[in-house]
């Protein structure tokens, strides 16, 4: 029988689960691009040698979700750790791990002034919003690794990098959720690629 001449008990099922079908679609669409926003993205990454040695340049794709600015809006500090390690391929043995950099900021928030603040080492910025915080999480430019001996020059190196959400720095009760919530383990994967010193 065609299925303009079904019964009309048929046709109205056959609409009931098109319907069913396509919601569930937009549902599970909904979910994957929910679970992206939870994670960070390498968008490029470069090592560039320059007069006093190698630098860093990167991008990322990076959303603090409403769960990390919730926690930051009650005063607790957020960390973040920049990761860089450089090998030389070795086809005989594993790889050498000639130079493994790890940059930590500490993102708070100031509930008095209404403002953010970025420290890492001795720098520290004060950020008015919260775009403004992932704009600067979000790049990398010109951030010295090493210096020029540290490599040796027409080597061939791979680099892996990555930026995370440290929450080994959160306190106890925030380590919990952590380990069962994935709205606490905002990280990238690993980005690697190959260049020459």
């Amino acid at each position: 029988m065609p299925p303009d001449t079904l019964p009309p008990s048929a046709a109205a099922r056959r609409e009931t689960l098109r319907k069913l079908t396509l919601a569930g679609v937009v549902a599970f669409t909904g979910m994957a691009t929910q679970a992206r926003a939870d994670t960070i993205t390498v968008r490029t990454a470069e090592i560039r040698p320059e007069e006093d040695g190698y630098v860093l340049n990167a991008e990322f794709d990076l959303t603090i979700n409403s769960t990390l600015e919730e926690a930051l809006q009650r005063g607790v500090p957020l960390y973040f750790i920049l990761e860089l390690e450089v090998f030389h391929p070795r086809w005989y043995w594993l790889d050498e791990k000639v130079l493994s950099v790890d940059v930590q900021y500490r993102i708070t928030w100031n509930a008095l002034t209404q403002q953010y603040r970025i420290s890492s080492g001795l720098f520290a910025q004060t950020l008015y919003s919260l775009e403004e915080v992932e704009r600067f999480l979000s790049r990398v430019t010109s951030r010295p690794i090493a210096r020029r001996d540290q490599l040796q020059k027409g080597a061939r190196y791979d680099a892996a990098l990555r930026l995370r959400l440290d929450t080994n720095q959160l306190p106890k009760p925030f380590q919990v959720n952590a380990l069962t919530s994935r709205e606490w383990s905002l990280q990238s994967d690993w980005s690697r690629w190959g260049f020459t010193a």
